[in-house]
């Protein structure tokens, strides 16, 4: 389906991205996602890094139809191509995913697209290039992406007030520090480890989101 900016907007509330890294021996990553968005993901993002398309597509056919039956927004990372044969509401790409394409020509006017943005230059840019909303981080450390040093809650709250478009925090967070963001300006919390490691993956998403609830209504 086609989503309003609004309803994107809304839609970031609690954006959960997958990680078959923490997987348990006998977990699948289509029960954990569904136990993650009945207990209240409103997005759901397939990260794979390390499969090969053909087995993607075939995760994000099961991933999408879960998402679809549930009316939650499904994004696949990295491609544009994968976006498409998938049949996904969208994609999200890094800036080295962009390459000085036009991005938004080719992932046509109906599906979502998401662009992470690491400073406002980049937030601004990416508006230009049509994206529905910007994934901004890390805001903590995170065992995702060792590489990645956090960003100032300064320099957060800048990158949203740059743009009209709404901002999704994502890095390291998880239930003892959401409400830090309180007052930044984010629209959502982006997760991986803090549903797809929890013994309760519904529980911890139940939780996630009335935190990141109460930081929005805060601005």
């Amino acid at each position: 389906m086609d989503y309003t900016r609004e309803q994107i907007r809304r839609a970031m509330a609690l954006y959960a991205v997958t990680d078959r890294a923490w997987l348990r021996p006998g977990q699948r990553l289509e029960d954990v996602c569904a136990q993650a968005l009945d207990g209240g993901a409103t997005f759901l993002q397939l990260r794979e890094k390390q499969l090969d398309e053909k087995s993607i597509l075939a995760e994000a056919a099961v991933l999408g139809a879960l998402c679809r039956q549930r009316g939650v927004p499904f994004v696949v990372n990295d491609s544009i191509e994968l976006a498409l044969a998938s049949g996904a509401d969208g994609v999200h790409l890094g800036q080295s995913d962009l390459h000085g394409r036009d991005v938004r020509a080719l992932l046509g006017p109906g599906r979502i697209l998401g662009i992470s943005a690491g400073t406002v230059e980049e937030a601004i840019a990416a508006e230009g290039a049509g994206a529905d909303y910007i994934g901004v981080g890390a805001v903590f450390p995170t065992g995702t992406k060792l590489d990645a040093r956090p960003m100032p809650h300064a320099l957060l709250r800048q990158i949203c007030g740059a743009v009209s478009i709404p901002a999704v925090a994502i890095g390291g967070i998880n239930e003892g520090n959401i409400m830090s963001l309180a007052g930044s300006g984010v629209s959502g919390v982006a997760v991986v480890s803090a549903i797809f490691a929890a013994d309760d993956p519904a529980g911890a998403a139940a939780s996630l989101r009335s935190l990141a609830e109460r930081a929005v209504a805060r601005g």
